[in-house]
């Protein structure tokens, strides 16, 4: 099934990014949380999302 991206809400890329998380593709799981971020009219909320799937590729944790 296809799926106009215009159409996806802040709720569905959540989902895609703890799916990919789950799948251990966490560079995956970051563009997808960028996304529902850059959706989110809250600041606050886009910093949590920001927060809980950093980008893999710049974590040296």
């Amino acid at each position: 099934m296809t799926h106009d991206p215009a159409d996806l809400t802040v709720a569905d890329y959540l989902d895609g990014a703890r799916e990919m998380a789950a799948a251990g593709r966490p560079f995956l799981a970051h563009l997808l949380a960028e996304e529902a971020a850059r959706r989110v009219d809250d600041p606050a909320t886009a910093r949590s999302i920001r927060a809980q799937y950093t980008d893999p590729t710049t974590d040296r944790g």
